[in-house]
């Protein structure tokens, strides 16, 4: 009997296990067993895995870099805050098989291949866990079982009469097609099926011409509408005779209704489809705090994971801290802090994988921060630029400055944030004598640190020593071409002095004043120079600021803790889920003037149209996951609230009632209605929580969107965990309208 392929698991550089892993018959389980005892230690779902990393694209795998070669290695990451796989193949070939197969598997051609893979992965996954006896058969007392642990508190005598409808042998128990038999009357779509019936005249069938109806009535296509009729028909309709007779049965259409087509978010947004052609100022930009920390921000661990992480999701600009490390090595990490440290040389070597750093060929690519060493520049400045130097991606480092360099220009090339010795044109026409400016930091420490260094310059001797040092530090500064840090003293002083290719950095507090005190001037300035807004220095526990606030004003560089997940993040990750996921988001035109008249704290200084009227029915849910932690037999109450964030006067939320004992397909059919006087700047955050009368209300699922992104009519949202991964089947069906 074939056991598999032998690769090895590596969970460090000292620890590389071999073991047998095998992909189970029914295309969907994935387990692996010891070498040595034959012992099989875990298995997983395809259904649990986020995606797959090729080549050393994990802290692991690094670590073993010279003793394996990148061709051989994968990562297997998983959804959630499961830990990652790292896996080396005996051979390159073997190794791709089983990257390119997974990527088979969890990306399939088509949405309703997901859609069907995860309700088919649902089922089974549902079926072992209720089947206690392990028998391959379900008796009524183990259905019991399973519709409590699907959040189902359903009436005894209903259950009954659906096991006996699908118990088709008349044996007491259900197996294989049976069980498919009772799960597919258990999710059962009324609210579908009523919608359905509404536009089909004989209640079997949508014809071509009934589906137009539908698509124009009520989800407001209005452009093709008989050719995307067709495409819907031979996407979704499983029935060969009824695509040839180009009709949509119910299930096509519920498939329909399921699909990238029938969610909330529109579809053609999820590709670049911005202008990426003007000055950078003039975009929000997906920005990272301390992307090297996966932890809190004093004990907490540094890892070049952060970056990957970061990376995968979208983010632009990345943060860099470079201290003086042993071995004239500079290390990364949070100075004066216990956090762990990382070699710079690994994070270079990360952000230069093309597979990690530009996986979209049509994203533009990250600008990164950088916070040179400390007090030994004369080594540490030397074996940066060493680091630098090395390697293919050294091209991608963006030469010449410019004062309107754009997304589109800067594709395959990174900027350096930082400090610069002289002016930005000395780049270009010679060494300047200017001392390195210094960003406003969180209670002046970045600048009493540069000041601490400038003295320790001022006082060291010798005229080879100095000029090794100047050498250094300009060569240093040479990189930084045109995101030069300077501090900033105002706006009027900014507008006199300053120059579109520097950037100030200002921490929370300070923005939030000058979004209070000066908000109009601040828009402006946004509008022709960048603006990074960075976490208090309070937040030691990585906890975020909300950054819709900074937006308000058109705030590029809003630097969030990615590993930390809340609203916060949702929001980001609703901001930027746009584009392409490219990290990059053009604002609107009233926040690209630099004579705009805008001030968030007074919508009517906008220019364009009134208020729009945003009506949200909330119709129901569709197997909504159990709160973690819950105790076995609890079934969640479940309630919908819809969140609105943008300027001050458009803040608001509203919620359902709570559905008692039904996380399975709770039904809502309640009307939400919401007025949006800026809806260029607004997001729409859908929350599910489980209600308590004693206690908070604890988190089921969300999704948050920008309001530009959605997509009237009837929509599915499917929603995501705490920390933003997928948590398929779980979904929210609602009825959206827009009108002015």
């Amino acid at each position: 009997m074939q056991q598999g392929t032998l690769m090895r698991k590596v969970k460090s550089k000292s620890w590389k296990k071999q073991r047998y892993f095998k992909l189970q018959e029914d295309c969907m389980t994935i387990w692996y067993q010891s070498k040595r005892t034959g012992k099989i230690e875990s298995a997983f779902s395809i259904s649990d895995v986020e995606t797959v990393r090729e080549g050393h694209q994990s802290e692991v795998l690094q670590s073993v870099a010279e003793e394996f070669p990148p061709e051989r290695c994968f990562t297997i990451v998983f959804y959630g805050r499961r830990g990652n796989l790292d896996l080396v193949a005996g051979s390159a070939e073997e190794a791709q098989c089983w990257v390119q197969g997974l990527r088979q598997l969890i990306e399939p051609r088509s949405f309703p291949l997901t859609f069907a893979l995860v309700s088919c992965t649902w089922i089974r996954d549902w079926f072992q866990k209720a089947d206690k006896n392990k028998d391959g058969r379900m008796n009524f007392k183990e259905v019991q079982r399973l519709l409590k642990l699907m959040n189902v508190d359903m009436n005894e005598d209903h259950a009954l009469r659906l096991f006996q409808d699908a118990d088709k042998s008349e044996s007491g128990t259900l197996e294989g097609e049976e069980f498919v038999l009772f799960y597919k009357a258990l999710t059962q779509r009324e609210e579908v099926l009523s919608l359905f019936q509404e536009f089909s005249e004989d209640g079997k069938k949508l014809t071509l011409l009934e589906l137009v109806d539908f698509l124009r009535e009520e989800q407001l296509e209005d452009e093709g509408t008989e050719e995307l009729a067709m495409e819907l028909i031979d996407k979704y309709e499983p029935s060969e005779t009824a695509r040839a007779r180009h009709v949509l049965s119910a299930d096509g259409f519920l498939m329909y209704l399921c699909s990238l087509e029938g969610s909330i978010f529109n579809p053609q947004h999820r590709v670049l489809w911005q202008d990426m052609s003007q000055p950078l100022c003039h975009y929000f930009i997906s920005s990272s705090h301390n992307t090297y920390l996966i932890e809190d921000q004093i004990r907490g661990h540094s890892s070049i994971e952060g970056y990957i992480r970061a990376l995968k999701r979208g983010c632009r600009c990345l943060e860099v801290d470079c201290w003086d490390g042993p071995n004239g090595e500079p290390i990364v990490y949070h100075g004066h802090t216990f956090t762990s440290k990382i070699p710079f040389r690994e994070v270079v070597s990360t952000l230069g994988n093309s597979k990690t750093s530009w996986g979209n060929s049509s994203s533009p690519l990250p600008s990164m921060g950088m916070s040179p060493p400390s007090s030994r520049p004369q080594r540490a400045s030397l074996s940066c630029l060493r680091v630098w130097a090395q390697g293919p991606w050294r091209r991608w480092v963006a030469q010449g400055a410019s004062l309107s360099l754009t997304p589109q220009e800067l594709k395959h090339k990174i900027l350096l944030k930082g400090k610069k010795i002289g002016r930005l044109e000395d780049t270009l026409d010679g060494p300047g004598d200017e001392v390195p400016d210094v960003s406003d930091d969180d209670n002046g420490a970045e600048a009493e640190e540069e000041r601490r260094r400038a003295k320790v310059r001022g006082t060291q001797h010798g005229s080879a020593l100095q000029k090794d040092k100047e050498t250094l530090a300009q060569a240093l500064s040479d990189c930084v071409i045109y995101c030069k840090n300077v501090p900033f003293r105002g706006f009027q002083e900014a507008r006199s002095h300053s120059r579109p290719s520097e950037i100030s950095s200002l921490s929370e507090a300070k923005a939030r004043k000058l979004i209070r005190d000066e908000g109009n001037e601040f828009v402006r300035h946004n509008s022709w120079q960048l603006t990074r807004v960075y976490p208090s220095g309070m937040r030691t526990d990585s906890s975020n600021y909300s950054p819709q606030e900074m937006w308000n004003v058109g705030c590029q560089i809003v630097a969030l803790n990615f590993q930390t997940a809340g609203t916060e993040m949702d929001l980001c990750d609703g901001l930027f889920s746009q584009n392409g996921c490219c990290g990059y988001v053009l604002k609107p035109p009233f926040m690209r003037d630099e004579e705009t008249l805008f001030n968030p704290s007074d919508p009517s200084s906008r220019e364009g149209p009134g208020p729009i009227t945003l009506t949200i029915q909330v119709i129901s849910g569709q197997q909504l996951p159990k709160v973690a932690n819950s105790k076995e037999g609890a079934i969640i109450d479940p309630l919908v609230r819809v969140e609105i964030y943008g300027v001050p006067a458009d803040q608001a939320h509203q919620e359902t009632k709570y559905i008692e004992n039904n996380g399975f397909n709770p039904r809502w059919d309640e009307t939400l209605q919401f007025q949006i006087h800026v809806p260029e700047l607004a997001l729409i955050r859908f929350v599910v929580e489980d209600y308590d009368k004693t206690s908070r209300n604890d988190f089921v699922g969300q999704f948050t969107l920008a309001f530009a992104n959605i997509k009237p009519g009837y929509r599915h949202i499917h929603l995501l965990s705490k920390d933003g991964t997928s948590i398929p089947p779980s979904s929210l069906f609602v009825h959206i309208r827009i009108t002015e």
